[in-house]
């Protein structure tokens, strides 16, 4: 285990909340889990102007916006997130990295000293860079071990779920 990782495991005994961004649906299934498992707060990043319910046409977009490193602009933010110590931030993975409404959601919040663990879900691509794409985002902060889940994740989701809660110390 690495120090950030131990660092990350010390410092999740405090209140969680659990973050994500869905396209599909499989990062919210995640998510879902996640809560199921927890009994965290939970924020769905939902944006003002939706992407395309098109697959094709979601990948130009998604590609497009990282180009041109669009903040979309997200409904209904939490006002703050001073109640929280650690933040679990699903997303799907999009050309190798995070979704602009995460970057929008990262850049909205003085995560300082805040813990943030990712789970992605992903059609192979693991995390790509999504991972140094937070830190860069969320340079204050711990960044916990991640978990990424292949589309859904099947019939073995809610164990890993579990073992990856466990690594990370939340309960």
């Amino acid at each position: 285990m690495t120090a950030a990782e131990k660092a990350a495991v010390s410092k999740t005994s405090g209140k969680v909340l659990i973050v994500f961004y869905s396209w599909s649906g499989n990062t919210k299934g995640i998510a879902q889990e996640i809560q199921k498992q927890t009994g965290a707060d939970m924020f769905e990043i939902r944006l003002v102007h939706p992407y395309s319910d098109d697959y094709s046409t979601v990948l130009m977009q998604a590609q497009e916006a990282q180009h041109k490193q669009e903040r979309p602009e997200i409904l209904d933010l939490p006002e703050n997130l001073d109640k929280y110590d650690t933040i679990l931030l699903g997303y799907p993975n999009w050309w190798a990295s995070i979704p602009m409404p995460i970057a929008s959601f990262l850049e909205k919040y003085d995560l300082s000293g805040k813990t943030v663990i990712p789970f992605c879900s992903h059609g192979g691509g693991r995390f790509g860079q999504s991972i140094t794409a937070i830190a860069k985002l969320a340079p204050d902060s711990v960044i916990g071990k991640g978990l990424s889940i292949h589309y859904s994740g099947g019939a073995s989701m809610p164990k890993d779920v579990t073992e990856w809660l466990k690594e990370n110390g939340i309960k």
